[in-house]
Formats: structure tokens, sequence, C-alpha cells
């Protein structure tokens, strides 16, 4: 099968193909030699809210704080 790449370095994935791998919304890509390999991922949604604590430069202690406080009220 093939598959146009864009402009925009899009490609659409054709449906005979999709349904044959787990539903997933998100890919792993890697380049292997000369061949662009998508591999089906789950996201996390706690990674995704440590990597929300990451960027906001949070610890886990400003974490522990902030729910013991919470949890006096």
């Amino acid at each position: 099968m093939l598959a146009k790449l864009t402009s925009k370095n899009q490609i659409t994935l054709p449906k005979a193909v999709v349904t044959q791998v787990p539903a997933a919304e998100y890919f792993e890509v890697e380049a292997v030699g000369d061949r662009i390999v998508l591999t089906p991922v789950r996201v996390n949604k706690a990674d995704a809210v440590r990597a929300k604590l990451a960027e906001m430069n949070l610890s886990e202690q400003d974490v522990r704080d902030a729910v013991e406080w919470a949890r006096r009220g």
C-alpha cells in the first residue's frame, strides 16, 4: 500500500493497516535503517501529570505538602 507524504510531513495511514494493530492515538516513531517504524503506544495519564509537575519545577515534597495542606481544611 502507498501513503503520500504531504508538504507538512504528514501521512494518512491506510485503514486496512490501522485496523490490524491495537487502537492507539499515539505512536512511537523510529528510523531503522531505511524504514520508518510506528509502534502503537498507550499514554499513561500519570506520566502526563509527572511531566506537568516537572515542567512546573515541583518536587515530590511540594506535592506532599500541598496534599497535607488541603486535607487540613
